[in-house]
């Protein structure tokens, strides 16, 4: 099974995910737009496959989800929903080459009207497991 590791970009955040990542999932509502300044790109792995080093600073984000980033240089890592079960992880903060394509993409509804949305197959929040039915566009 393949190992992948990541981090953030002063490195005193590192993590390593033994095994499957799932597709990339590009997400385009408003708190993922504003933590990151544009839409979200992530893969989601189950909690108990990733090992992270180093102080991850959470904010719970929601009643549904938190966030995981690094304190010090700011780069957003995680994305968790409320059982912690699976956990997303930032696509762009893995080391190197991954292999992972994106596969689909969430909360259109609020997409920045700066950009035109990709040729990629719109899924609702709900269909994605952990996320739960009544998160808004927001979460």
């Amino acid at each position: 099974m393949r190992i992948f590791t990541g981090g953030c970009l002063c490195g005193r955040v590192r993590y390593s995910v033994d095994g499957v990542l799932d597709s990339i999932i590009m997400c385009h509502c408003r708190q993922c737009r504003k933590t990151s300044g544009h839409f979200v790109a992530a893969t989601r792995t189950p909690t108990e496959n990733l090992k992270i080093s180093g102080a991850v600073t959470w904010f719970r984000s929601s009643s549904q989800a938190r966030r995981g980033f690094c304190g010090t240089c700011g780069s957003q890592l995680f994305w968790q929903p409320g059982d912690r079960r699976t956990t997303s992880v930032f696509a762009g903060s893995i080391d190197g080459e991954t292999g992972l394509t994106v596969s689909s993409q969430i909360h259109v509804e609020t997409q920045g009207d700066y950009y035109t949305l990709p040729d990629v197959p719109i899924t609702v929040q709900a269909a994605i497991e952990g996320t739960a039915p009544e998160e808004t566009a927001d979460d």
